[in-house]
Parts: C-alpha cells; structure tokens; sequence
C-alpha cells in the first residue's frame, strides 16, 4: 500500500521591476572616453598601428641625482678585475636567466680611464635586457673594487653586429689553411662545394 505524498502548496510570490526612467541627455552630457571599449585580449605584439600613426614628439626629462663622491672610496681596479667579475656575472646569470644570458653575452666590457668602463653592445634589443642586470652588476663591482666613482658610457659595437654566412666553400678553404694537401685532394677530385 502506498503513501501519497503531499504536494508542496505553491505560494505566489510578486518579484517587482524596477521603474524604468526615459533618460534625457543632451549632447553636452554625453562625454567622450579615450579609453578602449574593448578589454585588453592580453597579447603584446610590441608594435601598435595606431601609436606609429599618431605618433607625437615625446620630450625625454631626464632628472640627475647629484651624489657626492668625495668622500667614497675610489680605489684603483685594473681590466682583468673587471673582466673576471664580467665573467662570474655571466655564469650565474647562465643559470638564473638563459634569455638575458643569450642576449648580454656578446656585450664587451673595457676599463678606459681611470674610472671609466666603456660598454660596447650590438644592438638596441640587447641593451634593453642587459639594463636588467647592469644595475645590480655595476653596484656589486663598486664594493667588490671600493671604487664608487666609476661612470660607464655605452657604444654601438658596429664590427661585431656582422654576420659572415659560413659556406661550404669557406669551411674547406679554412681546412685548406691548416692543411694544404687538401688543395690537391680537391684538384684530382672536383669536390662540389656549393
């Protein structure tokens, strides 16, 4: 023998709508954004149509902090110094970042003066990853030397930015240095090269 059930009774329940008001605005009202409608998809091609069109003369300010360095340590330090802190610099940062240490590794480091260090580096993209470590690199050489008057001017190193295509035909002249008996190797049996 069943059971009925009993049904749950049914309560009306009233759900009320806002009123809607008409919105009268005229064209002073309205106000115009400068801002996307769209979001943001999150994606960077690093290179914007519209800021290339509309592209306006920025006025770079500079603002120089004037630190006075008579009385800081300014020992002397020599090339190799710099040289085996550059290379220590690069082996912990081939460990910690490979993207920053394939793009800083050609950068070469000179001691000019006194207390000059002259950088030169290939390209602009470069630089920008090398500015990541310079900070942290140039302050620990400072302690490390107890020299805190050392300024480093940056230049475009023209001679290393050249790119030689390796042929076939310039790996067997080069072989060719080192032994000249593959000149006749090659005159008795007409290697292809090309």
């Amino acid at each position: 023998m069943k059971i009925p059930e009993p049904t749950p009774e049914k309560k009306e329940t009233k759900v009320e709508q806002p009123s809607v008001q008409p919105i009268n605005t005229t064209e002073a009202e309205i106000k115009k954004t400068t801002k996307p409608l769209s979001k943001p998809t999150g994606i960077s091609s690093g290179f914007s149509i519209n800021s290339f069109l509309n592209k306006e003369e920025k006025v770079e300010t500079t603002e120089s902090t004037a630190v006075k360095t008579e009385n800081l340590p300014q020992n002397h330090f020599t090339d190799t110094d710099l040289q085996m802190e550059w290379k220590i610099m690069l082996k912990q940062l081939q460990m910690k970042n490979t993207f920053v240490f394939n793009a800083v590794k050609t950068f070469k480091l000179e001691k000019k003066e006194e207390n000059k260090i002259k950088v030169l580096f290939p390209s602009d993209s470069a630089k920008v990853e090398f500015d990541k470590v310079s900070g942290e690199f140039f302050n620990h050489f400072r302690r490390k030397v107890q020299n805190y008057n050392i300024e480093i001017e940056y230049v475009r190193d023209v001679e290393n930015l050249k790119i030689e295509v390796v042929t076939k035909r310039k790996i067997f002249e080069k072989f060719i240095e080192k032994n000249p008996l593959l000149k006749d190797l090659d005159d008795l049996m007409k290697f292809d090269l090309t």
